[in-house]
């Protein structure tokens, strides 16, 4: 819109201090005469009047100005707590477009919008979002923010300040709502097998001046049989939580609804703590002295997370040498303390070379075989001694070893070869990573026990299909069998060296459950807003597909892709809270999938109370705009006035900036110089003519 504005305005042909100056003379000369009563003071003081009037130069102006409209920014809350509601979605659109075509109606207004999307872990960031909105804005031009929100702003404190023009809110639903939450105080991120956790909750009804009683709440751990207990409102409950294994166990924990309350969705809680060993302890028993033996006693004594205990067989109880028994073992071997009295406290047994000379009576041995059965684990490393007589495989830990040494002179291959990876092992999680390319570059072996296996998946071998290390499963327990003691080369560097650091940490690992090397075991874990699905299994193919439950019960059908190593891998997005459960074949999984923006969940109440301080500094209101209430009414208020009804339901402003673009300017100076000229003198000769009578 262009108009025309005509104004006078003076532009001063001296500066105005010397303006200033000459004003102060004139008064002092109009004074003096006037106090002298001089004939023609009227004269000389319209004379002075007219020369001050020319020095300041009046001019008459017109310009034509490009009137330019102000600017309304309309702000959308498009976070999770608007969608957890029902109806809330609704009534922002509503109010969105009504909104839009009231403001369309207000002469000299234009409107922009912008939108507040999802901020994942950061809360809503409502005035992140108009601070870059204003900074493509004039300020000169902003008319006013209205913001349609439920007020569950977390970004006030920071922002409120910038803020420069009324700032209004339409809350999309009623004063005095009510919400149940439920909520975690304190939880541990770890827990140790075989103990307990406690997670510390909190359930509050917010919007009920003081709260009492209780409510029901079901808790299922991993998907099992719920367990209901009541929880005292307003208080602390502690939930108990065993933790039965390693990896993931997953919590879920539901208070019931409160009659009125605006969603459930806060009711829920869940929760991972992941299952780890305390110290392990370990009995590794050495047998006759050799190359070897510092291999496995390195080994463990480098984990922090083990305690190591050690014996060397130095000398076999049968050898008579007459050595007097003050020269000989400091201490007697613990032989009934260690395999019967405190035997089940360890975790894992290792076997390196030994023999059977009598060491260990056959009850001893039975106790070891009782161990493994009831879920312990054997490992047993074997050189020469594995053949003949006094061979483990000939001891009643003969039957849970997976293989026995062949008859006569066949069992001892002594020639150099290349350890390989089996099939199967290229499927294993003990073996599978180890081998870089299709073939190994590792060191060579010059010894072999050659067995026959009865049991178990030799996961290594020789060139000539020979087994080479057999994993077992005996029962609850597990047993491992290396058929050579050369592993100690490759920790030499020898012929080039190979893995054997990370292949001694995985099968004892393996031996004592780690869960991320279990060969048959379904995982499911949320990750960046995905839920990832991992199947390791030996058999091939592996699984065709997955079956996925939502929380809500929704199923989905997920094909599953073999990677070749063991491996069936699939990834669907996950982004409702609660636990999720994956299916693959007779295996189950959980995953607990908290909410993608924790603070969007803690309070789902529409309030003004968050918006308070950024619409007590610009002079804003809010308005209920939810479940039937009417609309406010927008009006054009100039600046300096107040922006808002004082009535709970009153109008709402919108400052007029009156804002314009000066295009053309034109000024005519009211006394030229000449005029004044004329008008001094005349009033001079008028003055001295009248003194002159």
């Amino acid at each position: 819109m262009i108009r025309s504005v005509f104004r006078i305005d003076f532009a001063p042909l001296v500066p105005e201090w010397t303006l200033m100056v000459a004003a102060g003379l004139a008064v002092l000369l109009v004074g003096f005469l006037l106090f002298r009563r001089a004939a023609g003071t009227g004269y000389r003081l319209l004379a002075i009047a007219a020369c001050l009037l020319a020095l300041f130069n009046p001019r008459w102006v017109s310009e034509v100005r490009e009137e330019r409209p102000d600017i309304a920014l309309i702000v959308v809350d498009r976070s999770d707590s608007t969608r957890l509601v029902a109806n809330r979605t609704a009534a922002i659109d509503t109010a969105r477009q009504w909104l839009m075509q009231r403001l369309e109606g207000l002469d000299r207004l234009e409107t922009r919008v912008v939108e507040v999307p999802e901020e994942g872990q950061q809360g809503t960031r409502l005035l992140q979002a108009v601070e870059l909105a204003l900074a493509e804005i004039p300020r000169a031009r902003l008319a006013g923010i209205v913001a349609i929100t439920d007020g569950q702003v977390h970004d006030v404190a920071e922002r409120a300040a910038m803020l420069s023009a009324p700032f209004h809110v339409l809350l999309p639903g009623q004063a005095g709502e009510i919400d149940r939450r439920l909520r975690l105080v304190e939880g541990p991120s770890f827990g140790i097998i075989g103990r307990t956790v406690d997670l510390r909750v909190l359930a509050e009804d917010l919007g009920v001046p003081r709260a009492s009683g209780t409510a029901r709440m079901t808790v299922r751990i991993d998907g099992g049989a719920p367990r209901t207990e009541n929880l005292p409102l307003g208080q602390e409950h502690i939930i108990s939580v065993p933790i039965e294994r390693g990896g993931p166990t997953v919590v879920e924990a539901v208070v019931e609804e409160r009659p009125g309350e605006v969603s459930t969705e806060n009711n829920r809680l869940v929760f991972t703590v992941n299952g780890i060993r305390d110290r392990l302890r370990v009995l590794l028993v050495s047998g006759e002295p050799h190359a070897g033996e510092r291999t496995w006693r390195r080994l463990l004594k480098s984990d922090p997370g083990v305690d190591l205990v050690h014996f060397t067989i130095l000398r076999p109880p049968e050898k008579d040498d007459l050595t007097p028994l003050n020269e000989l073992a400091l201490i007697a071997f613990p032989v009934r303390e260690l395999f019967h009295v405190k035997l089940r406290e360890f975790d894992l047994i290792i076997f390196d070379r030994f023999s059977n000379r009598g060491i260990l009576p056959p009850a001893y041995l039975r106790n070891i075989s009782d161990y493994v059965r009831a879920g312990g684990a054997l490992l047993v490393s074997v050189g020469p001694e594995f053949t003949g007589g006094t061979s483990l495989s000939n001891t009643p830990l003969g039957p849970i070893l997976p293989a026995r040494p062949l008859p006569g002179g066949q069992a001892l291959l002594e020639e150099p070869y290349r350890p390989q990876i089996s099939d199967i092992g290229r499927r294993h999680p003990v073996t599978s990573d180890l081998l870089a390319g299709a073939t190994p570059s590792w060191g060579r072996w010059y010894r072999l026990l050659r067995a026959t296996q009865s049991s178990g998946n030799a996961v290594m071998q020789a060139p000539n299909g020979s087994p080479l290390l057999i994993l077992d499963r005996v029962g609850e327990g597990r047993v491992a069998l290396m058929l050579s003691d050369h592993i100690w080369l490759w920790a030499r560097g020898h012929d080039g060296g190979g893995p054997h650091q990370e292949l001694l940490r995985r099968l004892a690992h393996w031996l004592m459950r780690e869960p991320q090397l279990e060969e048959e075991e379904l995982r499911a874990r949320q990750a960046g807003g995905a839920l990832q699905i991992e199947h390791r299994t030996l058999q091939v193919p592996g699984p065709r597909e997955f079956e996925v439950s939502a929380p809500d019960g929704t199923v989905t059908r997920l094909p599953a892709q073999d990677d070749g190593h063991g491996r069936s891998v699939a990834e669907l997005q996950a982004t409702a809270p609660g636990i999720w459960r994956v299916t693959a074949g007779q295996r189950v999984a959980f995953a607990a999938v908290p909410p993608g923006n924790p603070q969007e969940y803690q309070d789902l109440r529409a309030s003004p109370e968050p918006l308070r301080p950024a619409m007590a500094n610009t002079g804003g209101a809010f308005r209920w705009v939810g479940d039937g209430a009417q609309m406010p009414e927008f009006r054009r208020v100039p600046a300096g006035r107040a922006m808002a009804a004082s009535n709970a339901g009153g109008w709402l402003g919108l400052r007029r900036n009156e804002d314009h673009l000066v295009t053309e300017v034109r000024a005519t100076s009211l006394l030229p110089p000449w005029a004044s000229l004329l008008l001094i003198a005349g009033f001079t000769l008028l003055a001295w003519r009248r003194e002159g009578r």
